[in-house]
């Protein structure tokens, strides 16, 4: 592959219309930009790692070949240099987020520094936004179009048996 390369790396369970933000104006930086979704053992997902691969694959099928989806486990920064990317794409929501995303930048750029990182604010409107949030949400029967892609409220609605 040639051009910028950029991973955006996450657990994405599930993609919210914040991360799709954060990819849309990394997609308007790098030539290419790798959505990986991370296999944590240590966390218990609601959606399987293939499902939430393929939300993300309909949920991203208007930004064109730019836009790669896919799956890893072990370190971020290996995958990045796998995937043959000079950057890893971290979307921010508030300051409180900055802490750990510096620390682990850090260590990423310790263990590879010729991978940079790179953080992105979310839009305003999307600034209180997270997964678990949504998730709650619509566990509670509220309305969720607002928050995520079509298909990850469909998703989501039948995982957790609330109304459409």
């Amino acid at each position: 592959m040639s051009g910028r390369i950029a991973l955006y790396p996450g657990s994405f369970d599930p993609i919210t219309r914040g991360h799709l933000d954060v990819l849309e104006r990394a997609a308007s930086i790098f030539d290419r930009v790798v959505v990986s979704v991370l296999r944590n053992p240590s966390k218990e997902p609601l959606f399987p790692v293939e499902e939430r691969v393929d939300l993300i694959r309909e949920s991203t099928r208007d930004m064109g070949a730019r836009v790669v989806v896919d799956s890893f486990d072990g370190l971020t920064i290996t995958h990045a240099a796998e995937v043959g990317a000079g950057a890893i794409v971290r979307g921010l929501r508030a300051v409180s987020d900055f802490e750990s995303e510096f620390q682990m930048a850090l260590m990423n750029r310790r263990l590879d520094p010729t991978i940079n990182t790179v953080f992105l604010m979310t839009s305003a409107i999307n600034v209180f936004m997270s997964s678990s949030l949504v998730k709650e949400i619509c566990r509670l029967g509220g309305d969720i179009s607002d928050f995520v892609p079509p298909a990850c409220a469909r998703a989501l609605q039948q995982r957790l048996g609330t109304r459409a």
